[in-house]
């Protein structure tokens, strides 16, 4: 075990030592409360930093080795000492888990008297207006549509909190959700006829009554946006906010400070102008024309923007054939809905709203066409501002985004006097927090590293297999199935095979279904895109020997403790293509400014991410298995040493001789 490794922190915490010390040390507080709880050095030393960066309304940028037990080590000083307290989680899965496991527990056993809220974002909760709206128009969009509706209904009767997640019965991704729940643009505020029992009014009510809210990083940066608009609710009114899943602060960071207009919110003002002028404007003859406009505007661009998911540049979009005039066409379309919306406004609060999002929209998509120099009402200090469009299956994305976050998020810590705690497992690459920081305009806040308390050594083994091709050829996918295929009925199944690309995984499932074949392997093959993430890890655990390929979203955020996951094979470095506009916007201005883009963004950003890989191999003291990472730049680069070490202290092999039989020793083969 290896203790902590804390700088710039200093001072004297206001809960001192010895107080923490029997809450959290073998025997005390916590032991006694919680059935299986253990004493963690890292542990306890974690909460100590976190509780004097709470005294001192400073920043604390924390990394926690998996098992370091991060979660309690910020809710106990969070809860002993924060006044009001934010939690910021990156996905609504450890949202939940606060709010409904981690927080009472910690809670009661401090016997600590505050009370605790859980806010999310809007789309969360069945908004009464828009059920009605469903209901009464009957022109639901399909059979299963059709089904769900009665059940939200009755959902929405009974329900205290009218939180969807709450009714297991409609998926998460039914396509009912978009049309029962409200945004903040076609919200109808006051004037709404439901607004006494609006469930998003009252989550917000409890949040602002509570002594400490659990909420997600989108929500905690919508309600920072509104900080600068002068309306937020959660943020003024706090003292000490802690965000965990940190990593995940930068690019949702971006998201949030720049703008987009997509194919979505296109598609829902077009669904709710067509619905608008029918009920609340049919004896104007010019509307429902002005309405129906949109949805045809919104296809052609669509088209214009190809078939073929990517993210290109703005000047690259404009050269695309036909994309500049569908472009056009849409902006034109929007100025029309404006224009004919904003002459019956005065009728009613829905035709003024449309009006309202139609001009909005058409402003957006001018600046995106036309390549404005910044965003109105930006900070001054934000220069750069990089457009690009974002193609999807579903849709597309316009998006301006600023080229740093830096400056935005400097503001915000600094200009306010509260503790901030930044903490995830993988925020520094080896010990060095200046990549992350700098990101984040974080430069002057405290640092801690704590490694984790598991025997890697014993626990894990990191293999490197001889004789891949290079990850960028043709050949490179089959020898990473033929490489993976021996480790994998040694392990009896029990694996992760994690891609960085689709394109990757959906070769990389042909050629191991037939291999599985031709083998006789009877282990069952799971592949992302067949079921919702949620879905797919709940068979992984129950059926004990499947085999599941994944890319990003299984990177991070997946916990399979004990037996049910023994391998995790990774076909190469997580380098971010070189394509995106906006890395290369980045990587650019880093060139420019006398930097090396490669060492100083490329490859600390593939650390971080396959730190985050590699963690969903050991989750408990119990876990064993191997990392088998199919990249041989790791090895044949002389940045790779600068990888591994950034890694767990697995003990590390070339042979497959060696990784097959740890795993046919600890699993009894396949």
């Amino acid at each position: 075990m290896t203790g902590a490794a804390v700088t710039a922190l200093g001072g004297a915490p206001s809960a001192d030592d010895p107080a923490l010390d029997a809450i959290f040390r073998d025997g005390g507080t916590l032991a006694t409360s919680l059935p299986g709880f253990r004493f963690r050095p890292q542990q306890l030393a974690m909460a100590q930093a976190i509780a004097r960066t709470i005294a001192e309304r400073g920043q604390l940028v924390a990394e926690a080795g998996t098992g370091t037990g991060k979660t309690f080590a910020y809710l106990v000083p969070a809860l002993l000492y924060g006044g009001k307290v934010i939690v910021s989680t990156g996905t609504k899965t450890l949202q939940d888990q606060l709010f409904e496991r981690d927080l009472p527990l910690v809670r009661d056993a401090l016997a600590a008297p505050v009370t605790v809220a859980l806010l999310k974002g809007r789309a969360n909760y069945v908004c009464h207006h828009h059920l009605e709206r469903a209901a009464r128009e009957d022109r639901l969009p399909s059979r299963d549509d059709v089904r769900h509706l009665p059940q939200i209904v009755a959902f929405a009767r009974a329900s205290q909190r009218g939180d969807r997640a709450e009714l297991a019965d409609v998926p998460e991704h039914a396509t009912i959700w978009p049309l029962v729940t409200s945004t903040r643009d076609n919200c109808l505020g006051q004037n709404c006829a439901h607004h006494a029992d609006c469930f998003v009014l009252k989550a917000r009510r409890d949040a602002l009554d509570a002594d400490v809210v659990v909420v997600n990083h989108h929500l905690f940066f919508a309600d920072v946006m509104l900080r600068d608009e002068g309306v937020s609710e959660l943020l003024p009114n706090c003292n000490t906010v802690v965000l965990d899943e940190a990593h995940q602060l930068p690019d949702t960071a971006t998201l949030f400070f720049g703008e987009q207009v997509t194919a979505g919110q296109l598609g829902e003002l077009a669904r709710d102008a067509e619905v608008t002028a029918r009920t609340a404007a049919r004896d104007v003859p010019g509307l429902p024309d002005a309405a129906t406009e949109l949805a045809p505007a919104i296809r052609r661009l669509r088209l214009a923007a190809g078939d073929t998911p990517a993210k290109l540049a703005r000047d690259a979009a404009l050269a695309r054939e036909g994309f500049a005039a569908a472009l056009d066409g849409l902006a034109a379309a929007l100025d029309r809905l404006a224009t004919e919306m904003g002459h019956f406004a005065e009728r009613g609060e829905e035709l003024a709203q449309v009006a309202h999002r139609a001009e909005a929209a058409a402003r957006q998509v001018a600046r995106w066409r036309d390549g404005a120099d910044a965003i109105p009402d930006s900070p001054e200090d934000v220069q750069a501002w990089i457009r690009w469009i974002d193609v999807t299956p579903h849709g597309f994305q316009l998006q301006a985004s600023p080229l740093s976050v830096a400056s935005l998020m400097r503001r915000q810590v600094e200009g306010s006097a509260r503790a901030w705690i930044f903490t995830s497992a993988t925020l520094a690459v080896g010990r060095d927090f200046s990549h992350y920081t700098a990101q984040l305009g974080l430069e002057a806040a405290a640092t801690g590293a704590w490694e984790s308390p598991f025997d890697y050594a014993e626990q894990a083994l990191l293999y490197v297999p001889r004789g891949l091709p290079a990850p960028n050829t043709p050949a490179h996918t089959d020898a990473v199935v033929d490489a993976a295929l021996p480790l994998v009925a040694a392990s009896g199944g029990r694996a992760f095979l994690l891609f960085t690309s689709l394109r990757a995984l959906a070769q990389a499932r042909e050629r191991l279904a037939a291999a599985f074949a031709r083998d006789g392997h009877a282990f069952p093959l799971l592949v992302q895109g067949d079921g919702s993430r949620s879905e797919l890890l709940v068979r992984f655990r129950e059926l004990g020997n499947a085999v599941l390929l994944g890319s990003a979203s299984f990177w991070e955020g997946v916990d399979v403790p004990g037996d049910a996951l023994s391998l995790v094979v990774i076909d190469k470095l997580p380098f971010a293509p070189p394509d995106d506009p906006l890395l290369a916007a980045r990587l650019e201005h880093l060139r420019a400014g006398g930097g090396n883009p490669f060492m100083d963004w490329q490859l600390p950003q593939a650390v971080i991410a396959l730190k985050q890989g590699a963690g969903r191999l050991i989750r408990t003291e119990t876990d064993r298995g191997v990392l088998a990472i199919c990249d041989p730049r790791l090895i044949d680069k002389p940045y790779g040493r600068r990888i591994w070490q950034s890694l767990p202290p697995m003990r590390r092999t070339r042979e497959e001789g060696e990784a097959v039989a740890f795993l046919a020793g600890m699993c009894g083969g396949g």
